[in-house]
């Protein structure tokens, strides 16, 4: 497979090493990310980074399957790191600023993002799953934490990581439709998709319902629920024959 683009001869030159090797590890995301991990060769990574094969070999001795696994480590990395939020804010606020970082990864990065998602490969082992699990644990455990919930029912958690998988699937659908719609309108839907599940689940669960009541309640009318509340009036209406 020839990778795309011009090779940059130019490129080859001494470099730091951590530069050296952040080059080679953008270059496999870039084609992980856009061709099957098997169709990509370590001839393919060496000419978009515009180096030698011997020179990729230097720094990921394990051929391949170890610059596959650092690429989508890096990847991950930078992603987790997108979760982290201050608890100042309501919950829905927090959430939405997050999920603003995660959609800017997405879209600063949709080769690596989709190199990251991607599965059922040949170079997928135990432990390129583990790193993309890896990522999805982290999402859900900083959610619990600013919902201030360390035992959460299994209810909850399956409710909470139906939704981080829901993410994923929308975050590559949108890349598909070509970014739209626009990331703001995205992220606001997402944290609708939050809430209302969130309220579907406590409906159904009484032990859901008491650990969620202190969520609801740490909530403002500016908050994305309090928008969503309110947008949720006329609906209400619409539907309050069937009470």
């Amino acid at each position: 497979m020839a990778a795309p683009g011009a090779v940059n001869r130019g490129a080859h030159r001494r470099l730091p090493v951590a530069q050296r090797r952040e080059q080679l590890l953008d270059a496999a995301l870039d084609l992980f990310g856009r061709h099957a991990p098997e169709d990509v060769s370590l001839d393919d990574v060496a000419a978009a980074a515009g180096v030698s094969r011997p020179l990729v070999y230097r720094y990921f001795p394990g051929g391949k399957q170890q610059l596959y696994e650092a690429a989508l480590r890096t990847a991950a990395d930078d992603l987790s790191g997108r979760f982290l939020e201050p608890a100042t804010g309501t919950p829905t606020q927090r959430l939405s600023n997050a999920l603003d970082r995660y959609l800017a990864f997405v879209d600063e990065r949709d080769a690596g993002y989709a190199a990251l998602l991607r599965g059922g490969y040949v170079t997928e082992t135990s432990r390129t799953t583990a790193i993309v699990d890896g990522v999805r644990r982290g999402a859900l455990e900083q959610i619990l934490a600013h919902l201030a919930l360390p035992e959460p029912s299994p209810r909850l958690v399956l409710a909470l990581r139906s939704w981080i998988a829901s993410v994923e699937m929308v975050s590559l659908a949108w890349l598909d439709q070509g970014k739209q719609p626009p990331a703001d309108e995205l992220r606001s839907w997402l944290v609708d998709h939050f809430v209302g599940l969130l309220v579907v689940t406590a409906a159904g669960d009484a032990t859901v319902a008491a650990q969620l009541r202190p969520v609801f309640a740490a909530e403002n009318r500016a908050s994305p629920a309090g928008s969503l509340a309110r947008r949720l009036d006329g609906i209400s209406a619409a539907v309050a024959h069937l009470r």
